[in-house]
């Protein structure tokens, strides 16, 4: 075994209040793109940039174009869980995992049976009509013609953060359950985009682990630093 794995796996078997923080690469094994690598979301060719695809800006002036891009893209519905998810699970049910902040809006790590996530930039699986307010699931959108419509002629609206829009309350609980734990465990995320990745400044704890393909920002002030796959991380772990 790698020694730095060695070293997670002795950083985990002394900790009881961990918080794992997550980003797009989490899922990539399970078959979803993630965003900024070479062949993520973003190297689609669109018609405005990827950011752009997925603001309130055009979801409110291009709502038929914003719907194409989204469901083409983010339909997460036919996607299992993975190696890394199910080894979260088994963590939370050791009483170890005590919350999975996570950027991701897939719901995969609530499929694997996790049951504190914190979903700070909202999830597919929750949409409200933005008239009435009445609750629509996935299936709903994604198996909708064009721009899916309320019973009440009002336009249905995933609940996901998209650029320009405020993050939800689940943000605030995010920053205390870093306040509380003792070991933070931060997977596969460029901890680029604000203000998610702030969320480790709040973290005061003892080990603070980042396992991710590439370097990140704040790389300098982890204890252990792990740029492996996730699946040959987790494949080794108790």
């Amino acid at each position: 075994m790698d020694d730095k794995i060695k070293k997670l796996q002795e950083m985990i078997s002394e900790s009881n209040n961990i918080v794992v923080f997550t980003g797009a690469g989490v899922s990539t094994d399970s078959g979803i793109k993630d965003f900024r690598s070479k062949d993520g979301l973003y190297s689609l060719k669109t018609k405005y940039p990827a950011e752009y695809m997925l603001s309130r800006d055009m979801f409110n002036k291009h709502p038929e174009e914003f719907y194409e891009y989204y469901k083409n893209n983010l339909n997460s519905l036919n996607v299992s869980p993975n190696i890394t998810h199910k080894y979260l699970k088994k963590l939370e049910d050791k009483g170890k995992l005590k919350t999975i902040i996570t950027q991701n809006i897939d719901g995969l790590h609530t499929k694997a049976g996790n049951k504190n996530v914190l979903e700070i930039h909202g999830t597919v699986y929750k949409n409200h009509c933005l008239k009435c307010g009445k609750f629509y699931n996935a299936q709903d959108v994604f198996n909708s013609k064009g721009i899916p419509y309320c019973e009440c002629g009002g336009i249905i609206k995933p609940d996901v953060v998209l650029y320009g829009e405020m993050l939800p309350p689940d943000f605030i609980k995010a920053q205390k359950a870093l306040q509380k734990a003792d070991m933070l465990m931060v997977l596969g995320t460029s901890l680029v985009v604000e203000p998610a990745s702030s969320l480790v400044l709040y973290f005061k704890g003892k080990h603070l682990v980042i396992i991710n393909k590439d370097i990140t920002p704040y790389d300098k002030v982890a204890d252990l630093v792990i740029n492996l796959p996730l699946k040959e991380v987790f494949k080794n772990l108790k």
